[in-house]
């Protein structure tokens, strides 16, 4: 079978077709046995894909799984690994069948991938993780240790300080002959763990084709950065979209993948001829760089009961109540605002979007003189500090008097 080329039909099948132990890695994203039909259309609604995740029974699909999982074993080389992809549906009875076919021995890790979505309103918790169960075929399997950056919490000058266990065995800082601690040797940073923050396609993301659960190429590049080198052979049993297929192209790897599409392996093969992958800038930056609100504004917006808004210079927040069905968005006045900027601002960035109410903080004494070229319907309300300030300033304070029974 050539390799770098997506194949059209069943995928146990096809992966008779591959020699024992000759791959390196398989990578699949099998449906996830909600028991529904998946549609989605791309950007400008020119294409239409859809699939079916509807099985008779758990039983007909656990045995689609553990079908693919057999020939995946028997394809990969003794220092190969397969990762599953699956969510809340079925990984308890998959990780069960994983043991069965590869051996309770050979599960290395299950793989949290973190991210936000939109809220629901549906009773329950969010669902905002999937899992990855990560099963090598033998104990000398492939793996390339990945080092991410220390916490900003941590103590960087007592890491690289070297440790040892006193007499009671507790753990101390090793020292010289002289009382002086000893240095250790270099540090690379923290090993990847098995909870993966890696941000779910934003729907405007050059990267999305509207191919219905499509994953991030950035998820796949961990998996592959992880247990694979440049040369290595991946399979996809599942291909989809293409995504482990653009992943391995991109990595220098070579690939194979299969789909009983047509429409998913042209889509596929498109994709590994434009070769677009979004970047992230919440990896790239970190959450941090995206907060905005200082210690004081944050306090105000928890004090009113609001979710801050970052860059936004007309909004700060928004109340979490409703005010006739309608979000009620917050201004909060800066240091440099005169109280008619900061009414403009906020009224600016809520054209078009017919708020029935809106909050203007105001955390300056100052008096708005402003004719306005507009209507303003803005509520202003005094911060607690001016407010403190007014009552401090009142030459006469009505005590509280307690109601005697």
């Amino acid at each position: 079978m050539e390799t770098n080329k997506i194949y059209h039909g069943n995928c146990v099948e096809k992966l008779k077709e591959i020699k024992e132990n000759n791959i390196d890695l398989i990578y699949f994203d099998p449906p996830f046995f909600t028991q529904r039909k998946h549609i989605l259309k791309n950007k400008d609604n020119s294409k239409t894909y859809e699939f079916d995740d509807k099985y008779d029974s758990i039983e007909e699909y656990l045995t689609l799984i553990e079908n693919v999982l057999l020939e995946s074993k028997r394809v990969l080389k003794n220092t190969g690994s397969v990762f599953l992809h699956c969510d809340k549906t079925a990984s308890h009875n998959i990780r069960v069948v994983m043991d069965k076919v590869f051996g309770r021995e050979n599960f290395q890790s299950e793989i949290i991938w973190s991210y936000k979505r939109w809220s629901n309103s549906k009773k329950g918790l969010l669902n905002s993780h999937q899992v990855i169960f990560f099963y090598s075929k033998t104990h000398n399997f492939k793996f390339n240790t990945v080092y991410t950056e220390y916490s900003t919490t941590t103590n960087l000058d007592q890491i690289l300080q070297d440790r040892e266990r006193d007499k009671n065995g507790k753990s101390v800082y090793k020292k010289d002959k002289n009382g002086n601690i000893i240095l250790g040797k270099e540090k690379k940073g923290v090993p990847l763990s098995d909870v993966w923050d890696i941000p779910y396609l934003n729907p405007k993301a050059k990267e999305r084709t509207g191919y219905p659960t499509q994953k991030p190429v950035l998820l796949i590049n961990q998996i592959l950065n992880i247990a694979t080198d440049e040369g290595d052979l991946i399979v996809d049993p599942f291909c989809g979209s293409g995504t482990t297929c653009v992943s391995a192209k991109y990595l220098k790897r070579n690939f194979i993948g299969f789909d009983i599409s047509m429409e998913a392996v042209k889509l596929a093969n498109s994709r590994l001829e434009e070769m677009i992958i979004s970047e992230s800038n919440l990896l790239n930056k970190g959450s941090n760089e995206y907060q905005e609100k200082t210690e004081k504004e944050l306090a105000i917006l928890q004090n009113i009961n609001a979710f801050p808004v970052q860059r936004n210079s007309g909004i700060d927040g928004f109340l979490k109540e409703h005010y006739e069905n309608m979000p009620i968005p917050v201004k909060i006045q800066n240091e440099y605002e005169t109280l008619e900027d900061a009414i403009e601002k906020i009224e600016k960035a809520s054209i078009g979007k017919n708020y029935k109410m809106k909050i203007l903080i105001q955390t300056k004494e100052t008096e708005t003189n402003r004719l306005f070229d507009f209507e303003s319907n803005v509520k202003i309300i005094k911060s607690l500090e001016l407010q403190t300030n007014d009552l401090m300033q009142k030459k006469t304070i009505t005590p509280f008097k307690q109601k005697s029974f």
